[in-house]
């Protein structure tokens, strides 16, 4: 038996087979056989962008940023769109 975390609770024989019935049960799901799991790979950091990013050291007011922020995940892209929308009405000299 594989070591598990501290806290990690395990279903139990009644759980896990209802998990596994409702596997059978439906029809756009399959228990994978042990090779097709071995050839499974983790996917690791972030993943590869369309490459039209570059990146840059800036820096901003800590207001500006906490702003961004506040608005939870995306908030580079948000600061990104807002800069974007700046240039439609902004000329840069």
């Amino acid at each position: 038996m594989p070591k598990l975390k501290s806290g990690t609770i395990m279903p139990t024989a009644e759980e896990n087979a209802a998990i596994n019935a409702g596997i059978a049960a439906d029809p756009d799901s399959y228990e994978m056989s042990p090779t097709e799991f071995k050839q499974l790979r983790p996917m690791r950091g972030r993943p590869v962008g369309g490459g039209t990013k570059v990146q840059m050291t800036v820096r901003f007011d800590a207001d500006v940023i906490q702003a961004f922020k506040q608005g939870g995940d995306g908030w580079q892209t948000k600061m990104n769109d807002a800069l974007r929308d700046w240039l439609t009405t902004h000329r840069v000299v």
